[in-house]
């Protein structure tokens, strides 16, 4: 038919195509979206649905928001406080540990050195804190604040450090998120961009901070102009959830409310408490605006002679009887119960160690319902969330930081830093079943599936120092001729005297 009407010159009608439909108006049309999570209705109507990147939702306004209310929850929560102090305790502990090598063997001169400095306060800026207690403060601020900042600090020869340099730990609030934005071109050359106060290049790579002189909010009148800090000076920790994130938001955003509906619940449950135990009793009669059974005169004096010196009964004690007028009759209110409240606070506080990625014993120290199995369950996980939470966040932020700085310092005081590296331990994790954990732990060694180095690594301590720590108590041992029964090179597992061959069994012929 198209042929015909071409041919005797008809116009062909025109059918206007229809229009794609839109993702909403495809949504809306439908009973439902493929994905049940996409449906736009009344169910989800209270969600918020964003297009923005990390940077975008961790405005200055909103870190502020959650710092400042974590903060307060920390100062006065007790569940906040034990949540940041469990997840620091147990990413830091007492120390994550290092060690000097190079080219893979121990460098006895640089690794004295670096111990001189770093595990002494005089790395310390401030003067207070070893490394160990600069990591733990670091690991508290990043859970609460959502991250920290460790700038270094040169100083002067005169000075007499062990090296030329200090360690100045920093709350985030130092950064100034005030410069956010495209930078203006310089020279003909693209500019670069800041992101809430981190400079980056045109290619985006990280130059440096915009840092306040002082703490914005400190009480002491300082100078509240920022400055240009090179970032190879600043290490900036925190963990970043989202790809492109450069700023760290608390850990307590996702039960910031739980905290403080708990808090408050536990203030009602108190008033309640307070209420209940509040025992009371009403007195009525049949005059009314008198005391039941007492007649007054003109002057308000009590014409009864029976009542002459009656003391009137206002509070009730151990063992007292009352006897009461004709006509009178003592009632007593029902008080508010205190039921749920057990029930409620611990789906409260399992949903709070959630959020915080701790176990809820070791959130609350609540162990009455915890069996040996669920308790090492529990525990296993979390060893697993603090690994990746050390091996992940921490080493290659913080660590890493303080290693590039050692080396760097050591070069300028004319030591060869050539192959040399730090190698880092964290504190280990104790046992919970020692009669059954060391005998695994010897098996694996025994069939090859672990290294010696590796268990030493797993109890937290480094096997170099370990291994000569043991050559130099086994040497004392062989010069006094004190033999032990844990020395496998001259008793066996079961107790018997090791044989050892001599030369000739040694090399058979």
């Amino acid at each position: 038919m198209k042929l015909i009407n071409r041919l005797l010159g008809r116009s062909e009608p025109t059918v206007e195509k229809p229009r794609p439909a839109t993702l909403r108006q495809h949504i809306r049309r439908g009973p439902r979206a493929e994905y049940d999570g996409a449906t736009v209705g009344r169910r989800a109507a209270g969600w918020r649905r964003t297009k923005l990147d990390a940077n975008s939702e961790l405005s200055p306004a909103v870190q502020m928001a959650l710092r400042a209310i974590a903060r307060d929850l920390d100062r006065n929560n007790p569940w906040a406080t034990a949540g940041a102090n469990k997840i620091a305790e147990h990413m830091v502990g007492t120390g994550i540990t290092f060690q000097v090598y190079r080219n893979g063997k121990l460098d006895d001169v640089l690794n004295a050195l670096a111990r001189r400095h770093f595990d002494r306060t005089e790395c310390d800026a401030t003067g207070r804190c070893d490394l160990y207690g600069l990591q733990l403060k670091a690991a508290r601020s990043i859970v609460v604040s959502g991250g920290v900042l460790l700038r270094r600090r040169w100083r002067r020869r005169s000075d007499r450090l062990p090296l030329p340099m200090q360690l100045q730990l920093l709350e985030p609030d130092y950064i100034d998120m005030s410069r956010h934005g495209p930078m203006q071109a310089t020279a003909g050359v693209g500019g670069g961009f800041h992101v809430h106060g981190i400079q980056f290049s045109p290619i985006g790579r990280r130059e440096g901070y915009w840092l306040y002189n002082a703490h914005p909010g400190s009480a002491r009148p300082t100078d509240i102009s920022s400055t240009f800090v090179a970032a190879k000076d600043v290490a900036h920790i925190f963990r970043a959830d989202r790809p492109e994130q450069e700023h760290g938001a608390s850990w307590f955003a996702p039960v910031i409310l739980r905290l403080k509906d708990f808090g408050d619940y536990e203030d009602a449950q108190l008033t309640r408490q307070k209420i209940a135990s509040a025992f009371a009793g009403f007195v009525s009669g049949d005059i009314d605006g008198e005391i039941p059974g007492v007649g007054r005169d003109a002057g308000g004096n009590n014409t009864d002679p029976e009542q002459q010196g009656f003391e009137q009964l206002d509070y009730v004690e151990s063992g007292t009887v009352q006897y009461l007028r004709p006509g009178e009759e003592i009632t007593f209110p029902s008080p508010p119960g205190v039921d749920g409240y057990m029930d409620y606070s611990k789906v409260s506080q399992r949903a709070i160690a959630a959020g915080l990625g701790v176990p809820y014993e070791m959130l609350t120290g609540d162990l009455s319902e915890v069996s040996f199995i669920s308790g090492r369950l529990g525990r296993l996980t979390f060893k697993r969330a603090v690994d990746t939470w050390q091996w992940l966040m921490f080493i290659p932020q913080f660590c890493a930081a303080i290693e590039r700085w050692f080396i760097e310092a050591a070069e300028m005081e004319g030591h060869d830093v050539t192959g040399v590296s730090m190698r880092w331990t964290p504190p280990k994790h104790e046992m919970l079943d020692p009669a059954s954990e060391v005998p695994a732990n010897r098996d694996a060694v025994r069939s090859g599936q672990k290294t010696p180095s590796q268990v030493i690594r797993e109890n937290g301590d480094d096997p170099d120092t370990f291994f000569a720590e043991m050559a130099a108590d086994l040497k004392t041992l062989d010069d006094l001729g004190i033999v032990l029964d844990s020395d496998p090179r001259r008793v066996t597992q079961v107790g018997n005297a090791v044989q050892i061959p001599n030369a000739d069994q040694r090399n058979p012929a």
